[in-house]
């Protein structure tokens, strides 16, 4: 019985972490999406979708917490499935934009990604300790430190393009924001896979 009294306690923090870090997640892809597309913003844009893909990541996980391992690691590599999928999408927009332009507005970038940036830096506070949890708590913490890099991108694209008067720095910074949630996705199928060793 004791044996699994601390089973059961890891597994209702596990659930309050994540519960704390999908709301989080999910205010700001509604934030920066909405922001994102008022800046006509790319890499806001993108960085609203990785938001939405950590807030897909976070329900699985919750649904996935306390299962049976097949479940956990089938959630992890729908995880990173649905990243992967979402980074594509955000490469086929940035290219999209290149070609029939966009005209971002630096302020609104560089405000947004600071809240972006200070919302993830919050998840990764409270997923830090749980980094070398299970597979899916794992996958969120990957996300969160992805997501931190991809809100600094957002601020430092924001500044280049009040500098230079173009819309190239945001359409290179939102490929690059693809980039990493692609990698992110890549990182989290090869967590699943090692877990099925």
């Amino acid at each position: 019985m004791n044996a699994c009294c601390p089973t059961e306690a890891d597994n209702l923090q596990q659930r309050r972490t994540l519960w704390t870090v999908l709301l989080i997640n999910a205010f700001m892809f509604a934030a920066e999406l909405g922001v994102g597309i008022w800046a006509d913003s790319t890499s806001l844009i993108a960085d609203s979708l990785d938001m939405l893909a950590d807030a897909s990541v976070y329900s699985i996980s919750l649904y996935a917490v306390g299962r049976a391992a097949s479940i956990r690691r089938g959630a992890a590599r729908f995880n990173g499935s649905l990243q992967l999928a979402l980074g594509i999408g955000v490469l086929v927009d940035a290219s999209r934009r290149a070609f029939l332009g966009s005209d971002p507005v630096a302020t609104l970038m560089m405000w947004m990604g600071t809240a972006a940036l200070i919302a993830n830096i919050a998840c990764l506070l409270i997923l830090l300790k749980h980094r070398r949890g299970e597979v899916n708590i794992r996958a969120s913490f990957i996300c969160s430190i992805n997501d931190v890099v991809a809100n600094a991108g957002v601020i430092l694209s924001g500044l280049l393009v009040q500098i230079t008067g173009s819309r190239f720095p945001d359409l290179i910074i939102g490929l690059i924001i693809s980039a990493v949630v692609v990698r992110g996705a890549i990182q989290i199928l090869a967590e699943a896979r090692r877990a099925e060793v």
